[in-house]
């Protein structure tokens, strides 16, 4: 995933009200910036840390600036949840995960399940359809280990359940977890932040759901999938 712009530096003042954060560009003038991440960015956010934004002509926004990468523990972090999907793809489809290589056709944002939608359906007349769900990981509190979630998400516990359903129904279910960052050579489910989560993980690898992990390499220029890296109990 290459940005389609260079993006601009400065260095951050505070996040604030989840979707903004204000920051002191390079160039000296201060800015307000969405946030497009919806958890906690436990560890992300210190007041003075390097980032990086993407800055939009369009008249019609409130904020030209978009917050995607900040520097953190000595590494690079991709924060933008709306880019795994689409870093998920590009893995699969460059054979990544040999788990999902293989099916004939790859669509995104389908409707699935009690009123959601799936973020990559995988299908082939030969093989039973691979319903995928992608979530977007960035928190690391201990070297070389990426954990998920950061924060309560009972969405998240929800779209475990619904894959397992899927299991059940004669298909595939699979969650993918991107790592947008490439110092972390191993995932873990975050228990002690979210029980709830934990507990419809487990409840889901027992009902038949898969779980991958791919480790991301992120520069001012992209953010690219390298490796899928094991998920450890």
């Amino acid at each position: 995933m290459i940005f389609s712009a260079p993006l601009v530096t400065g260095r951050l003042v505070q996040r604030y009200k989840r979707f903004l954060a204000d920051i002191i560009l390079d160039d000296g003038g201060p800015i307000t910036s969405s946030v497009p991440n919806t958890g906690s960015m436990l560890g992300l956010t210190d007041p003075g840390i390097r980032v990086w934004l993407s800055q939009s002509d369009d008249s019609k926004r409130k904020y030209a600036h978009t917050l995607q990468i900040v520097e953190a523990q000595g590494t690079l972090v991709g924060i933008n949840t709306g880019l795994p999907n689409r870093i998920a793809e590009e893995a699969i489809l460059a054979g990544l995960l040999p788990a999902l290589s293989g099916y004939r056709d790859l669509k995104r944002e389908q409707k699935y399940g009690a009123n959601s939608r799936i973020d990559i359906l995988l299908t082939d007349p030969e093989r039973p359809a691979a319903y995928v769900e992608v979530k977007n990981v960035h928190f690391s509190r201990t070297a070389d280990l990426a954990e998920f979630p950061d924060s309560p998400t009972a969405r998240g516990a929800k779209h475990l359940d619904e894959l397992g359903n899927m299991v059940e129904n004669g298909h595939r279910g699979v969650m993918l977890y991107v790592i947008q960052r490439d110092d972390c050579d191993r995932l873990r489910i975050c228990g002690d932040l979210d029980p709830v989560y934990a507990r419809a993980f487990e409840r889901a690898m027992g009902r038949g759901v898969e779980a991958y992990a791919i480790r991301c390499h992120i520069t001012p220029s992209g953010i690219a999938a390298t490796a899928a890296i094991p998920i450890i109990d």
